[in-house]
């Protein structure tokens, strides 16, 4: 498989006749027929299609069809996203997005930060695909709107709502059961409604386990000749309640899971790492163009290592705990209108671990404007925000974008902004591999796409952007004593290319081209994927049937600062049926990676081979 392979098959979509209608899956995948609210570009509800950055949309429709059985491996696929993994299922799994580091990607579930204090990543094998609604992926640095880590940009995954159900019933229910191959078994519920005084809700739950396999080859150090197995169970609630002046919400996320992995006796094997994110708001309605919203969070990551099911006493407990509030104007001025927002956060974290940290606790504070026009086809957005930490001081950021419809369906879009991320407890504190003198990462990008919807049937999205990284914090063996040194150049370019042919038959096709350069040494960053394609096809022959393909190519990428070890290019091919027994039963197959390829993202570490899952959904 080559690069030429998909550059051909793009051509091919590109040429074919319009027909039909079209299914949104990335940013280029607007569909015609309805408008597509997204609103995490600029913490408010926005259209997708007037957007002034790169933003995907991946929507239940979307999970549903596709063969992953979690969270990272749903995400490989889309642009802009690399996955690097240690494994399978429940394995330690990072997320880069534009080539910056998973602690330079801000995960957030439902607006709130995910991301452990002390790693600094989030826990991405802890959140079930069964207790997702949709995913919003705003690329490029949004720092000015959510302040430190938001450099390569936000994945915010919002969990199912309430809410009128697609029947137009006011509730409903579903259940799923399965079974996967390698052994495990999946099983959730979800119940969602709304009535007649206003309250929507949704409350769901899952189980998933699977014995896996030995994640790990015979070099790597503390390999074990067993399988990695990996238990989770969960449960999410989404409540609001609608009145006169405004509206009350709440939306939770609490998951534990049991995970094994490799390493010689007599360290640990096994971890148990609970997970929980959740806020309370009130949005108050002032006037027609007026409002406010006050919001409490909470996020907290709490793990212990044992081995072989004997409890030990290595332990990582963190927690944030933050307030937002802002207020957001609209009026008119003539033809053109303007939204104003301005707004204040703050957030407290904390570290509880057996190992003991020189600080364990520190304070964050903000405040934020916005500013956005629009004018006829012109729309632009601006931010600016102050955060303050009583470790390094003060971090100003800024962004500005800005929108134009050229011709009809064809909108051109540039922006250019600024990023920050301030070091976690572990690079700062952690005894003997930390340094407490750090500053902040400090980056600027800038970005120039072009959204094309040639009616409901073909969309082609491209983003050319660049990004530079100052202060990055690198670390060298033996003491990897973490230190501000790293210069970093990022450039790439993103296509998608989406068209129906008719009803039954629909494609898609993206390419990812990046070029991440330490400018220190010429080098290439390693583990950053440099090229990455997909080609996918979907075929609907009844009403009943839908079946999906799709092919991803990752090129060989280097696993070294010095390039001196590469990994292998590889090929996946994943395929997902679903098949609807009557109006309210389906059944669903899927096989990632069909043809059991054996690749790797992290050296030393296997990525999953042919995985089978065949389940049964049933609603109520």
């Amino acid at each position: 498989m080559t690069k030429t392979v998909f550059l051909v098959g793009a051509a091919a979509l590109a040429s074919t006749n319009h027909a039909g209608a079209q299914d949104n899956n990335d940013r280029g995948d607007v569909t015609m027929l309805d408008r597509i609210v997204v609103t995490t570009p600029l913490r408010r509800e926005t259209t997708l299609e007037r957007s002034t950055s790169s933003v995907t949309v991946i929507d239940a429709k979307s999970i549903e069809r596709s063969a992953a059985p979690d969270l990272p491996s749903l995400l490989k696929a889309y642009t802009g996203v690399s996955i690097i993994t240690y494994g399978g299922q429940g394995a330690g799994a990072n997320l880069y997005l534009r080539g910056m580091s998973a602690s330079q990607t801000l995960v957030l579930v439902n607006g709130v930060r995910a991301s452990s204090v002390t790693t600094g990543t989030a826990s991405l094998g802890n959140i079930p695909l069964d207790s997702i609604e949709r995913i919003e992926i705003a690329k490029g640095a949004h720092s000015a709107q959510y302040g430190s880590d938001a450099m390569g940009g936000v994945v915010n995954i919002i969990t199912k709502q309430g809410g009128p159900c697609a029947d137009g019933r006011d509730s409903c229910a579903s259940i799923t059961t399965g079974v996967s191959h390698p052994w495990g078994g999946t099983l959730s519920g979800n119940v969602r409604g709304h009535n007649a005084s206003g309250v929507d809700y949704s409350f769901g739950g899952s189980v998933i386990g699977t014995r896996g396999y030995d994640f790990t080859m015979p070099t790597a150090w503390g390999h074990e000749p067993d399988d990695d197995g990996f238990l989770l169970g969960s449960v999410n609630a989404s409540l609001s309640k609608q009145f006169d002046w405004g509206r009350i919400y709440g939306d939770a996320l609490v998951a534990r899971s049991r995970g094994q992995y490799d390493a010689s006796y007599p360290g640990a094997n096994e971890v148990d790492t609970t997970s929980f994110v959740g806020k309370l708001g009130t949005e108050i309605k002032h006037g027609a163009d007026w409002s406010s919203t006050v919001e409490l969070s909470s996020s907290v990551d709490r793990s212990r290592n044992f081995r072989d099911g004997v409890a030990g006493d290595s332990r990582f407990n963190s927690s944030r705990y933050g307030i937002f509030a802002s207020t957001q104007k609209g009026f008119d001025t003539g033809a053109m209108s303007h939204v104003l927002t301005s707004g204040v956060e703050a957030y407290r974290e904390q570290v509880d671990s057996t190992v003991k940290f020189d600080v364990t606790a520190r304070t964050l504070a903000a405040v934020f404007s916005q500013y956005s026009l629009s004018y006829d086809a012109l729309t632009i957005d601006s931010g600016i925000r102050y955060d303050h930490n009583g470790q390094f001081g003060g971090a100003t950021t800024y962004n500005v974008g800005a929108s134009y419809e050229i011709l009809p369906d064809v909108t051109l879009r540039s922006s250019y902004a600024t990023g920050f991320r301030a070091p976690s407890f572990n690079e700062l504190y952690y005894p003997g591999y930390s340094n407490p003198d750090l500053k902040p990462e400090k980056s600027k990008s800038y970005e120039v796409g072009l959204n094309w919807r040639a009616g409901a049937d073909t969309s082609l999205d491209l983003a050319f952007y660049q990004t530079w990284l100052a202060d990055a914090i690198a670390s060298n063996p033996p003491t990897y004593r973490p230190f501000n040194v790293a210069k970093a150049r990022i450039t790439g370019f993103e296509a998608a290319l989406d068209h129906r042919f008719n009803t039954e038959w629909a494609g898609k096709v993206t390419v990812d081209v990046r070029e991440p350069l330490n400018q220190d040494n010429g080098k290439y960053i390693p583990y950053r994927d440099r090229f990455k394609a997909t080609a996918e096809i979907t075929y609907s022959p009844t009403e009943q049937l839908d079946l999906t393909a799709r092919l991803l190519y990752g090129a060989a990428r280097y696993a070294n600062a010095a390039n001196t070890v590469k990994l292998p290019d590889y090929v996946t091919m994943d395929f997902t049926a679903l098949y609807a027994l009557d109006a309210r039963s389906q059944v669903k197959f899927a096989v990632e990676n069909l043809f059991d390829a054996e690749y790797s993202t992290v050296t030393d570490y296997r990525a999953p081979g042919r995985t089978f899952n065949l389940s049964f959904t049933r609603t109520f």
